[in-house]
């Protein structure tokens, strides 16, 4: 596989130890200085309230990376992702910056899948994050038959899970949510 930056271990550093963005991009993602340097002008001197990092490896495009930071007022986005041999030279990747102002998350919602152990205690397994927004991802019409309206609204989605992250992964990630809705709806000073 051709990568950007240094090849990758077989399973992925822990970031969740990691209190502050610097540390924790550059324990987990391969191409820290990239990320880090988008967001940094995005931010322009905002403290980060909180932030969530994802990175996984297809066979099409190598390393899929993201990291979600909220300042309090919005949430910015990076997403970093090789590009297939077949679509540009070798070594290339994307670098792309979305900001999203958080009185666009119209709602916020947490899944966790739990497990009994033999002792018959709950333990977390996974955990899913969504956050609806109000901008639409698609707009058209249904099925030629009932030619209803057809509308669905963009979401960011999260995930981690006992093998993809562990329990202090899925621990932030509900961290992350639990401040997401606090804000969500709160007047924006």
């Amino acid at each position: 596989m051709t990568s950007f930056g240094s090849e990758l271990p077989t399973v992925f550093p822990d970031w969740s130890p990691y209190p502050d963005l610097d540390s924790a991009a550059r324990a987990y993602l391969r191409d820290p200085d990239v990320a880090l340097d988008a967001l940094a002008g995005a931010l322009a001197g905002a403290q980060v309230v909180s932030f969530t990092l994802e990175r996984f490896v297809n066979e099409v495009n190598g390393v899929w990376q993201e990291v979600v930071v909220c300042d309090g007022t919005r949430l910015i986005l990076w997403h970093g992702e090789d590009i297939p041999p077949s679509d540009g030279p070798p070594g290339s990747m994307t670098s792309s910056l979305r900001i999203v102002p958080l009185s666009a998350v119209t709602e916020v919602g947490c899944r966790r899948r739990l497990m009994r152990t033999s002792d018959g205690q709950a333990r977390v397994e996974s955990v899913d994050v969504y956050l609806l927004l109000s901008s639409l991802d698609e707009a058209g019409f249904g099925s030629v038959e009932d030619g209803a309206p057809m509308i669905r609204h963009d979401a960011l989605r999260f995930g981690k899970t006992l093998d993809d992250g562990g329990p202090g992964q899925i621990a932030r990630l509900e961290e992350f949510s639990r401040l997401i809705s606090s804000l969500v709806g709160r007047p924006l000073i």
